[in-house]
């Protein structure tokens, strides 16, 4: 297997490790010959010392080594994994290569709108966890209106009187031209009748309640999916912002707090999180970004490093 480039990955490179954090390392090969005239190219090559049942120790190391082919399709579609790569200093580069300084040196050519890719794993925590009242309410709202009506009244009977705000609005028509309304991401066509869509409501209001309960109290809290959604939150930040990722990242200490379950989330991590997408959300609106990235820059740069370095080509 030819390395492309592995690096040091996860807490070690995110400056967020303690005693107890295992070595992740990351890395891109070049396929073989064989594998690319046979169509067997294999997304990903793991190693791990670990097991399935038992958590990770200090002294275990997990290793993932994508191909050139899967890491260029990760990046142009702005997933995480990959935007850390490309970012990580060459202090945390084990191996290196030629065909990596020159990906690195493009990177820029990933970047794209669908950096919202990598911040919607923070919106789905920040929909999990999240204590405002806004979408308790909007839910609220469109059962009040619903149950004012029998069970087999149908949407488009009370199309107008839905109420249109952040978290309750029309979308845009099915396929066979139905029209939609969505009330806190659940999506309802025109047909669907009363006596369906409230028992949805009301789960999702008795669920997200009792979640923001649990979380003003700091109890059932996922304290490391929480500092993930914040670290990603703060990646895309500096995207746009300096247009890098600076490692070991600035928020390293109040990131190892969170996840340390040591931050009231009430008070310190809900607020902050809000606060970032709201910046972010913000910044993806007004930052020139093209609405994609420049995907035959990357399909030539795979033919040509191939030609050059499986096919003898030059």
């Amino acid at each position: 297997m030819d390395l492309i480039v592995k690096m040091k990955f996860g807490a070690h490179l995110y400056g967020t490790a303690t005693e107890s954090s295992d070595l992740d390392y990351k890395g891109v090969f070049l396929p073989a010959r064989e594998e690319i005239l046979l169509g067997r190219i294999p997304k990903c090559r793991a190693f791990t010392t670990g097991d399935s049942i038992t958590k990770n120790k200090a002294a275990d190391v997990d290793e993932e080594i994508y191909s050139l082919h899967y890491f260029i399709q990760l990046a142009c579609a702005g997933q995480t994994v990959a935007l850390d790569m490309l970012h990580a200093p060459e202090w945390a580069w084990v191996a290196e290569s030629d065909i990596w300084r020159e990906i690195v040196a493009q990177r820029h050519r990933f970047y794209s709108k669908s950096l919202k890719a990598f911040v919607a794993y923070a919106q789905r925590q920040a929909a999990k966890y999240g204590l405002r009242g806004s979408r308790l309410a909007a839910a609220a709202q469109v059962l009040a209106l619903l149950k004012r009506y029998s069970a087999g009244t149908r949407l488009r009977q009370v199309w107008d009187e839905l109420p249109r705000a952040a978290h309750c609005f029309e979308m845009e028509a099915s396929p066979t031209g139905l029209r939609q309304y969505q009330v806190c991401g659940k999506a309802f066509q025109e047909t669907v009748a009363v006596g369906h869509v409230i028992p949805v409501l009301e789960k999702f209001a008795n669920d997200y309640g009792q979640r923001a309960r649990l979380a003003a109290e700091n109890r059932n809290i996922d304290w490391k999916a929480v500092s993930h959604a914040l670290r990603a939150a703060i990646q895309v930040r500096e995207i746009l912002t300096f247009h890098t990722i600076r490692y070991p990242l600035a928020d390293a200490p109040f990131l190892m707090a969170v996840k340390a379950g040591r931050r009231d989330y009430a008070t310190q991590v809900a607020p902050a999180l809000e606060q970032l997408m709201e910046q972010v959300v913000e910044l993806l609106d007004r930052s020139d970004l093209p609405e994609h990235p420049d995907n035959a820059y990357w399909e030539r740069f795979i033919c040509k490093t191939l030609e050059k370095h499986r096919f003898g080509s030059h």
